[in-house]
């Protein structure tokens, strides 16, 4: 039986959306993108949406926007996907990586300890599509010893006055965090619309702007998509009205918006994403129910009182095992038939960030999350006898990893 990973979802009426912005006549961005911005404005809370062509991009530029620059500092996790400190990179900062805690989100503590004069922002990030402490992350960068720390270099620093929280969510939209979706618990929070997410315009990120006053987000709105556009006045779409042509650059801006085309994939799927979310949610305590009676299986969590998981990812750990062991176990599957993956290699561990002077001895909660972690597959597609089949397979390939034990 073969069982991809994460394919996407694909439906008549993502094909509609689509082949309707083909017979439209306009491809690139306009009405389509702003149907999308305007629902998952909706389906967050946000006060602003604006999408752009990937959650790195959007990073970048919100970074940018901010002010940071060489010698500024940036706090994100050691266990992330690489893009949340090439992100920093690429804007002129210096990402800080500190280590997580065993629901593999970032730890407040160790943002506390990272904590100097040269920090700008701190970008925690939801794997798997768990929220991080929110609540406590906010009430740190309030906190008058943290302000007292905070120097400010820019308009918009000097405007905020303190710390910039920036969420890296690009696995948690549909998240829940004290009983409300997640897109506004910090002052900017990010999405990813990547192929394999949970909603996707095949590549795209969408920014939720929830700056405090004096900020106005309606006007960061604007200013923001305008950067996107190379700081251009006028969009393509405007200026294709008749005697629309004359615009001014007014900045230094970025070339990453979203295109209609892309956009009307993702329009598709959020209109039923409630449905789509609640079809990952019960294959996620399918899981959950099966693996359960495994003293060997670390379920990884997806409710509590007042977080529940996006379910992009089920992260099974498997107890007592190795590194090696892990991998023997994901290539027995794979002789099966079945897609397993590994989320994520830690960044310390990657040459790139290796030669920067980062050690995994330093992160040892994240190197043990790594080392016994098995991403399942989880998606709507998934019917009963597949999930019956994945875990079958799961469980034999670990009873015959173990049986090779010297």
């Amino acid at each position: 039986m073969k069982i991809p990973f994460s394919p996407p979802y694909i439906d008549d009426s993502v094909i509609e959306e689509v082949v309707d912005t083909l017979k439209s006549g306009w491809i690139t961005t306009g009405p389509k993108v702003k149907a999308l911005e305007s629902e998952i404005k909706k389906f967050t809370g946000a006060q602003q949406v604006l999408c752009v062509n990937s959650w790195t991009s959007a990073a970048i530029m919100m970074l940018k926007w901010m002010g940071v620059k060489n010698g500024d500092e940036v706090i994100v996790p050691a266990y992330t996907y690489s893009a949340t400190a090439l992100a920093v990179l690429h804007a002129g900062a210096t990402p800080v990586m500190v280590d997580v805690t065993e629901d593999f989100n970032i730890s407040v503590d160790a943002i506390l300890s990272a904590i100097t004069k040269r920090t700008k922002a701190i970008i925690p990030v939801d794997i798997a599509g768990w929220p991080s402490d929110y609540n406590e992350i906010m009430s740190l960068v309030k906190k008058p010893e943290v302000l007292s720390l905070f120097i400010p270099e820019s308009p918009i620093q000097k405007k905020l006055g303190r710390i910039m929280v920036i969420s890296d969510a690009a696995h948690s939209i549909g998240a829940k965090f004290n009983n409300r979706n997640i897109g506004f618990q910090t002052d900017i929070v990010i999405f990813s619309l990547h192929a394999v997410k949970n909603v996707t315009t095949a590549e795209g990120g969408a920014i939720c702007f929830n700056m405090p006053e004096p900020f106005d987000n309606q006007r960061l709105y604007s200013e923001l998509r305008q950067m996107s556009l190379n700081c251009q006045t006028k969009d393509a779409y405007t200026k294709s009205d008749v005697g629309g042509w004359r615009y001014d650059i007014i900045g230094l801006g970025m070339k990453v918006n979203m295109a209609d085309l892309n956009a009307a994939v993702g329009l598709a799927q959020i209109r039923k994403y409630p449905e789509l979310l609640l079809m990952r949610k019960h294959i996620a305590e399918y899981y959950e129910k099966k693996l359960s009676s495994f003293s060997w299986a670390i379920i990884p969590q997806l409710k509590s009182d007042f977080k529940e998981s996006s379910y992009h990812l089920f992260p099974l750990r498997i107890d007592g095992i190795t590194e090696s062991e892990r991998d023997s176990i994901i290539n027995e599957v794979s002789k099966s038939g079945v897609a397993l993956n590994v989320h994520f290699i830690p960044m310390p561990m990657l040459s790139f960030f290796k030669g920067q002077g980062f050690k995994i001895e330093n992160y040892p909660t994240a190197y043990r999350n790594y080392i016994n972690e098995i991403s399942l597959p989880i998606y709507p597609q998934l019917i009963l006898k597949q999930l019956d089949y994945i875990v079958d397979q799961i469980v034999k390939s670990y009873q015959l990893t173990i049986s090779k034990r010297i």
